[in-house]
């Protein structure tokens, strides 16, 4: 068994885990979105120094939580990319000052693994390969999962991910941050029907269209020029419908690639991570169209859907577990691909 304690610092959630290999032994997250919603979004700056502030205590929870001591920890693991530069850096420093103090190996994690990991604390027994439908505010993909850090991106958007166009959304419809939680709550009392709206296909130079990746900027896009028309109209807008019309276009789109990705490559499994794999309308759709085409879907405990430490360190075991460690002078990355994993080892 490999018990790794793991900081998870990537944008707005200060958050620590103690893991052992795929049982989460404690798991503290401390969210900052009272702090950015005055702001209308996350303000790195702001979000590093509240990072600065909670890192510590939460630290020190997560040993209260677990009731274990540094004598069990076989090693130290932080995000380290991608994310803001400044939250990333609060992480990465605490997480390579305790390896040095402690003696214990360090391991730089990449936050979208963390979000394929998150499917293994519910589900065990998992192994790939399967596909990964990763659905968060800044990256919306389908991810060919063949071994801990073989990957392969099979599918993505272009532009907006989906997490992104919730909160834009959101934000025209005047209903604050974050969009999903609240466009998702607002969608039950909606006609998912009320509008069409573009699900925001890629074409091909040579005629058709491309499977797997998708736009949503179009979408976006949509609905602005929609409650531009209504509220020239008159009346009172009809946000409920708008919002679950939104809901659904996003939820179709995203199924329809998935369950086509996993069918075209012989993948009777796919998984969901990220914040959006807590959203009502795309686990409803995908979960039926798995059913009707004989596949299994999996989506993670709704507690480790948004940013945690136990989905960074559950990847941090098993890369342990194979000998994998990070050099002290890792730094961090805004942004790097999931292809390029195994280079922080």
């Amino acid at each position: 068994m490999t018990t790794v304690l793991a900081i998870e610092t990537s944008c707005d959630e200060t958050a620590v885990a103690i893991v052992k290999n795929r049982q989460v032994c404690s798991s503290i997250i401390a969210s900052q979105i009272p702090v950015h919603q005055q702001y209308g979004g996350v303000v790195p700056e702001v979000a590093s120094r509240q990072h600065l502030e909670i890192i510590n205590q939460a630290i020190a929870q997560a040993f209260d939580e677990s009731a274990m001591n540094w004598g069990q920890i076989d090693g130290i693991a932080a995000t380290c990319a991608p994310g803001l530069v400044g939250a990333l850096l609060v992480g990465l420093t605490a997480a390579k000052t305790l390896a040095m103090v402690h003696e214990k190996p360090f391991l730089g994690v990449h936050h979208l693994e963390g979000h394929i990991y998150a499917t293994y604390l519910a589900q065990p027994n998992l192994d790939p390969p399967f596909l990964s439908l990763l659905v968060s505010g800044g990256h919306t993909s389908l991810i060919y999962v063949k071994d801990c850090g073989n990957y392969e991106t099979l599918g993505e958007t272009r532009d907006d991910a989906a997490g992104e166009a919730f909160d834009k959304v959101s934000r025209l419809l005047k209903l604050g941050y974050p969009g999903g939680p609240v466009i998702d709550k607002l969608a039950q009392t909606g006609d998912p029907q009320a509008f069409v709206l573009p699900e925001g296909r890629i074409s091909l130079p040579g005629g058709g269209y491309h499977p797997y990746d998708g736009s949503f900027s179009g979408l976006k896009t949509a609905v602005l020029r929609l409650v531009q028309q209504l509220e020239k109209d008159g009346g009172q807008l009809p946000v409920a419908d708008i919002a679950a019309s939104f809901q659904e276009t996003i939820a179709k789109a995203l199924t329809k690639r998935a369950i086509a990705c996993a069918r075209d490559y012989g993948l009777n499994t796919i998984a969901v991570g990220g914040g959006v794999a807590a959203n009502s309308g795309l686990r409803k759709h995908l979960q039926a169209a798995a059913a009707e085409n004989n596949l299994q879907v999996l989506f993670p405990p709704l507690k480790f859907c948004t940013d945690n430490a136990a989905m960074i360190g559950c990847a941090a075991a098993d890369h342990l577990s194979r000998g994998h460690t990070s050099s002290l002078t890792l730094g961090v990355h805004s942004r790097l691909p999931l292809t390029q994993v195994m280079q922080l080892y």
